[in-house]
Protein backbone atom coordinates (compact mmCIF):
# COMPACT_ATOMS: atom_id res chain seq x y z
CA UNK A 1 0.00 0.00 0.00
CA UNK A 2 1.73 2.98 -0.79
CA UNK A 3 0.56 5.55 1.62
CA UNK A 4 1.34 2.95 4.43
CA UNK A 5 3.09 4.78 7.15
CA UNK A 6 4.62 3.20 10.09
CA UNK A 7 3.77 4.76 13.61
CA UNK A 8 6.18 4.48 16.56
CA UNK A 9 3.40 5.43 18.90
CA UNK A 10 -0.37 4.31 20.60
CA UNK A 11 -1.68 7.67 20.57
CA UNK A 12 -5.41 8.06 18.82
CA UNK A 13 -4.69 11.28 17.88
CA UNK A 14 -1.69 11.09 16.16
CA UNK A 15 -3.27 7.78 14.41
CA UNK A 16 -5.88 10.11 13.46
CA UNK A 17 -3.84 13.18 12.20
CA UNK A 18 -2.13 10.61 9.29
CA UNK A 19 -5.13 9.23 8.57
CA UNK A 20 -6.82 12.52 7.82
CA UNK A 21 -3.63 13.51 5.41
CA UNK A 22 -4.38 9.99 3.39
CA UNK A 23 -2.37 7.79 5.35
CA UNK A 24 -2.93 4.76 6.31
CA UNK A 25 -0.91 3.97 10.20
CA UNK A 26 0.86 1.08 11.02
CA UNK A 27 0.92 0.78 14.75
CA UNK A 28 4.82 -0.30 16.25
CA UNK A 29 4.35 1.13 19.73
CA UNK A 30 7.52 0.52 21.64
CA UNK A 31 7.76 1.01 25.80
CA UNK A 32 11.47 3.33 26.65
CA UNK A 33 12.50 4.62 29.43
CA UNK A 34 10.97 8.07 29.85
CA UNK A 35 13.02 9.57 32.47
CA UNK A 36 14.47 13.20 31.97
CA UNK A 37 18.29 13.68 32.31
CA UNK A 38 19.69 15.87 34.87
CA UNK A 39 19.15 19.42 34.16
CA UNK A 40 18.30 18.37 30.09
CA UNK A 41 16.27 21.15 28.48
CA UNK A 42 12.70 20.30 27.23
CA UNK A 43 13.72 20.97 23.61
CA UNK A 44 16.61 18.32 23.81
CA UNK A 45 14.17 16.16 26.19
CA UNK A 46 11.43 15.65 23.59
CA UNK A 47 13.71 15.64 20.72
CA UNK A 48 15.69 12.79 22.52
CA UNK A 49 12.50 10.70 23.19
CA UNK A 50 11.31 11.03 19.43
CA UNK A 51 14.71 9.94 18.46
CA UNK A 52 14.22 7.11 20.94
CA UNK A 53 10.76 5.68 20.23
CA UNK A 54 12.07 5.76 17.01
CA UNK A 55 14.88 3.71 17.75
CA UNK A 56 12.79 1.17 19.59
CA UNK A 57 10.34 0.72 16.93
CA UNK A 58 12.85 -0.10 14.75
CA UNK A 59 14.31 -2.90 17.06
CA UNK A 60 10.68 -4.13 17.46
CA UNK A 61 9.45 -4.03 13.57
CA UNK A 62 12.71 -6.21 13.16
CA UNK A 63 11.77 -8.88 15.62
CA UNK A 64 8.64 -8.37 13.60
CA UNK A 65 10.20 -9.49 10.16
CA UNK A 66 9.07 -6.83 8.76
CA UNK A 67 11.36 -4.80 6.21
CA UNK A 68 9.78 -0.92 6.86
CA UNK A 69 9.85 -0.02 3.06
CA UNK A 70 7.76 2.80 4.13
CA UNK A 71 8.21 5.92 6.32
CA UNK A 72 8.48 5.06 10.31
CA UNK A 73 7.42 8.37 12.42
CA UNK A 74 7.53 8.87 15.95
CA UNK A 75 6.63 11.38 17.47
CA UNK A 76 6.86 13.01 21.22
CA UNK A 77 4.51 15.98 22.93
CA UNK A 78 5.44 17.76 26.50
CA UNK A 79 3.69 20.26 28.64
CA UNK A 80 6.09 22.45 30.33
CA UNK A 81 5.19 25.42 32.84
CA UNK A 82 8.51 27.28 34.24
CA UNK A 83 10.63 25.34 32.15
CA UNK A 84 9.67 22.01 34.18
CA UNK A 85 8.32 19.04 32.55
CA UNK A 86 4.38 18.60 34.15
CA UNK A 87 3.87 15.12 32.11
CA UNK A 88 0.84 12.90 32.36
CA UNK A 89 -0.98 12.86 35.37
CA UNK A 90 -0.66 9.72 37.36
CA UNK A 91 -4.14 9.89 38.74
CA UNK A 92 -7.16 12.14 39.66
CA UNK A 93 -5.31 14.11 42.66
CA UNK A 94 -2.23 14.43 40.53
CA UNK A 95 -4.62 15.95 37.29
CA UNK A 96 -5.70 18.18 40.09
CA UNK A 97 -2.28 19.56 40.70
CA UNK A 98 -1.71 20.30 37.33
CA UNK A 99 -4.64 22.36 36.36
CA UNK A 100 -4.16 24.22 39.17
CA UNK A 101 -0.28 24.58 38.42
CA UNK A 102 -1.81 25.83 34.76
CA UNK A 103 -4.40 27.88 36.10
CA UNK A 104 -4.57 31.63 35.17
CA UNK A 105 -0.98 30.77 32.69
CA UNK A 106 0.81 30.60 30.06
CA UNK A 107 2.73 27.52 29.38
CA UNK A 108 4.34 25.65 26.93
CA UNK A 109 3.54 22.96 24.71
CA UNK A 110 7.00 20.88 22.72
CA UNK A 111 6.55 18.37 20.11
CA UNK A 112 9.47 16.94 18.08
CA UNK A 113 8.82 14.36 15.10
CA UNK A 114 11.20 12.04 13.79
CA UNK A 115 10.87 10.29 10.69
CA UNK A 116 13.27 7.77 9.28
CA UNK A 117 13.45 5.60 5.79
CA UNK A 118 16.30 2.68 5.28
CA UNK A 119 19.34 5.00 6.80
CA UNK A 120 17.45 8.64 5.92
CA UNK A 121 16.75 10.25 9.35
CA UNK A 122 15.07 13.78 9.46
CA UNK A 123 13.25 15.34 12.70
CA UNK A 124 11.84 19.03 13.28
CA UNK A 125 10.58 20.34 16.82
CA UNK A 126 7.83 22.71 17.21
CA UNK A 127 6.79 25.12 20.35
CA UNK A 128 3.21 25.80 20.95
CA UNK A 129 2.86 29.21 24.19
CA UNK A 130 -0.71 28.26 25.59
CA UNK A 131 -2.91 30.44 28.14
CA UNK A 132 -5.14 29.01 30.29
CA UNK A 133 -7.75 31.55 31.89
CA UNK A 134 -8.44 31.06 35.65
CA UNK A 135 -10.33 27.55 36.34
CA UNK A 136 -12.41 27.28 39.51
CA UNK A 137 -12.40 24.04 41.57
CA UNK A 138 -15.52 23.17 40.29
CA UNK A 139 -14.46 23.50 36.80
CA UNK A 140 -11.18 21.14 37.87
CA UNK A 141 -13.48 19.13 39.74
CA UNK A 142 -15.99 18.44 36.16
CA UNK A 143 -13.05 18.49 34.05
CA UNK A 144 -11.51 15.55 35.53
CA UNK A 145 -14.78 13.74 36.09
CA UNK A 146 -14.80 13.23 32.80
CA UNK A 147 -11.72 11.56 32.72
CA UNK A 148 -10.33 12.96 29.26
CA UNK A 149 -7.10 14.71 31.52
CA UNK A 150 -5.95 11.41 32.46
CA UNK A 151 -3.98 10.38 29.94
CA UNK A 152 -2.56 13.54 28.29
CA UNK A 153 0.32 15.70 28.91
CA UNK A 154 -0.36 18.41 31.20
CA UNK A 155 -3.77 17.23 31.86
CA UNK A 156 -5.87 18.45 29.38
CA UNK A 157 -6.68 18.06 25.44
CA UNK A 158 -6.86 20.95 23.58
CA UNK A 159 -9.14 19.10 20.89
CA UNK A 160 -11.42 18.00 23.38
CA UNK A 161 -13.24 19.62 26.61
CA UNK A 162 -9.65 21.13 27.52
CA UNK A 163 -10.08 23.44 24.43
CA UNK A 164 -12.51 25.92 26.41
CA UNK A 165 -9.95 27.04 28.98
CA UNK A 166 -7.46 28.00 26.50
CA UNK A 167 -7.59 31.90 25.72
CA UNK A 168 -4.55 31.94 23.05
CA UNK A 169 -2.62 29.71 21.48
CA UNK A 170 0.58 30.99 19.71
CA UNK A 171 1.77 28.19 17.45
CA UNK A 172 0.52 24.97 15.85
CA UNK A 173 -2.57 23.34 16.98
CA UNK A 174 -2.20 19.95 15.45
CA UNK A 175 1.26 20.36 17.63
CA UNK A 176 -0.53 20.39 20.95
CA UNK A 177 -2.28 17.80 19.73
CA UNK A 178 0.17 15.72 19.32
CA UNK A 179 1.42 15.88 15.90
CA UNK A 180 1.97 19.35 13.74
CA UNK A 181 0.78 18.67 10.26
CA UNK A 182 2.85 20.92 8.62
CA UNK A 183 6.29 20.04 9.65
CA UNK A 184 5.11 16.38 9.61
CA UNK A 185 4.57 16.97 5.86
CA UNK A 186 7.16 18.49 4.98
CA UNK A 187 10.10 15.88 6.76
CA UNK A 188 7.48 12.94 4.90
CA UNK A 189 7.57 14.92 1.34
CA UNK A 190 11.55 15.25 1.79
CA UNK A 191 11.26 11.32 2.51
CA UNK A 192 9.42 10.62 -0.71
CA UNK A 193 6.25 9.84 0.99
CA UNK A 194 3.30 10.38 -1.05
CA UNK A 195 1.92 13.80 0.78
CA UNK A 196 -1.59 15.43 -0.05
CA UNK A 197 -1.12 17.47 -3.51
CA UNK A 198 -1.77 20.55 -2.12
CA UNK A 199 1.87 20.07 0.21
CA UNK A 200 3.86 18.89 -2.04
CA UNK A 201 5.56 22.68 -3.28
CA UNK A 202 5.36 24.02 0.28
Amino acid sequence: MPNTIYLASASPRRREILASLGFQPVLLPAEIDETALPGEAVADYVSRMARQKNAAARQLAAQRGLALAQPLLSADTVVALDNAILGKPRDAVHARELLESLSGREHQVWTAVYVSRGEQTLEAAQRSDVRFKELSEQEIAAYIASGEPLDKAGAYGIQGIGGVFVTHLSGSFSGVMGLPVFETVQLLRQLGAPVPPFAEAT
